[in-house]
């Protein structure tokens, strides 16, 4: 039985610990890790956690823990996954690795200096079926040769009266970058953002144009204040035809000469099924030591990283910037993972 410790007991912390006590069989949850005693207490015993912890590093050392899941605030995410990587122990690491792209290649470092791939992100839209499909379609060939991808990212409200535009191209569009460089299978060489004005001080629509190493267009819509719900939506344009993301809603309602859904009031619901089957892939890679196919490393968290600062200088500037990658170490080429 593998025995997994969560670090930061929010939204996303709590939702791990559900899915490791409801939907990892191989897997029991050994302690849940918050800088908030009581609210670790809370996640705890509602999900059955053998013990609660305040600090993060000592957790990752305790012996009786194999395995760890990162839920912290994001400045913890590249600290916490090297002191992982130092002692050996697979992690599981929600987005983003870093806002630093500096810091991504810190954490690169830390891997390839012990040999072993254990760093493992959680851009669960990759598990998400309607991207996984998009992707057969490509690699099958029924939709030609991929032109364009339209994204839109659009939620209730901003998380916070002061976040910003920038703040949305490096902590909401991490997400898009990540998906459409897995589906597309290729790089973004360059940017340009663009931003309309609101009639209130809250944050605009960012509207990114980026454009690819295979000459193919991308359009992300990162829209934190949309007040109708949570919607998340794609669609793949190729040479032979197009496929498009359905919105995901379990009832329609008909009624007084009208029709409507619902829709979700953030991701969680939406993405429910892709994070079950992202953790039940980590799962099998800290008991396997193969780091699954399909799932980011911290390398793409890299990648996401960089694209992310090239969009924010874009957007501060109004210019097109390109998009300055570095050469893809081989250590990452091929996936490596822990030696079982």
């Amino acid at each position: 039985m593998t025995r997994l410790a969560i670090i930061g007991a929010g939204l996303m912390g709590e939702d791990h610990a559900h899915i490791v006590s409801k939907d990892l069989s191989g897997a029991t949850l050994q302690v849940v890790c918050d800088m908030d005693i009581e609210r670790a207490k809370t996640v705890a015993n509602a999900t059955g956690a053998k013990d609660v912890a305040t600090d993060a590093q000592a957790v990752i050392a305790r012996p009786d823990v194999d395995a760890v899941i990162v839920a912290s605030p994001d400045f913890t995410h590249a600290p916490l996954s090297k002191a992982c990587i130092e002692l050996g122990k697979p992690i599981l690491c929600e987005k983003p690795l870093s806002q630093s792209s500096s810091e991504c290649l810190e954490v690169i470092e830390a891997e390839q200096r012990v040999g072993k791939q254990l760093v493992m992100l959680g851009f669960m839209r990759r598990y998400d079926q309607s991207y996984i499909e998009m992707r057969q379609a490509l690699t099958n060939g029924s939709l030609g040769r991929a032109l364009m991808m339209h994204n839109f990212h659009r939620n209730v409200e901003t998380p916070a009266a002061d976040f910003t535009g920038a703040m949305a191209i490096t902590n909401s569009a991490p997400h898009e970058f990540d998906v459409v460089r897995h589906v597309l299978g290729t790089e973004f060489v360059s940017v340009t953002a663009h931003q309309p004005r609101r009639s209130d001080d809250r944050v605009a629509p960012v509207v990114m144009v980026l454009e690819t190493a295979n000459d193919q267009l991308v359009t992300i819509e990162i829209n934190n204040n949309a007040a109708y719900g949570y919607d998340v939506r794609a669609e793949l344009v190729g040479e032979a035809g197009s496929m498009a993301m359905n919105n995901v809603a379990y009832t329609r309602t008909d009624m007084k000469l009208a029709s409507s859904t619902r829709y979700d009031t953030d991701w969680r619901g939406r993405y429910h099924e892709a994070y079950v089957r992202q953790n039940r892939d980590f799962l099998r890679f800290v008991e396997t030591g193969i780091f699954p196919s399909i799932a980011s490393d911290s390398w793409d968290g890299f990648c996401s990283a960089i694209v992310a600062e090239a969009g924010v200088k874009a957007l501060e500037t109004g210019q097109r910037q390109p998009v300055t990658m570095i050469p893809k170490p081989e250590f990452y080429s091929v996936k490596k993972g822990v030696v079982a």
